[in-house]
């Protein structure tokens, strides 16, 4: 019996953050980012450790690509939010 050899390669998450982005002065204070609003209106960052790519957006939603396992997914979207909130690029949306 031929079993497949199944790898995974690479996990694609969704976030939501519940928070605004300040994506103009994220650009500035963060290396390894890209963000020309006027062509894509999220910024791309690339995390050197985990390896992931994140895409932000103003709205506090998040796309995180590359990461090899579910632990790596986590780590990275931690490790970004403690960024964000330590650089004051991240207010929190309170409900009402």
């Amino acid at each position: 019996k031929h079993e497949p050899e199944i790898e995974i390669q690479n996990i694609v998450a969704s976030v939501d953050l519940h928070a605004k982005i300040d994506l103009e002065t994220a650009a500035e204070k963060l290396e390894n980012t890209m963000y020309e609003p006027e062509q894509f209106p999220g910024l791309i960052y690339r995390m050197m450790e985990p390896k992931v790519v994140i895409l932000m957006f103003a709205s506090g939603k998040l796309v995180c690509t590359g990461a090899k396992t579910e632990r790596e997914v986590y780590e990275a979207v931690y490790k970004l939010k403690r960024i964000l909130e330590e650089n004051q690029l991240i207010t929190y949306i309170t409900p009402m």
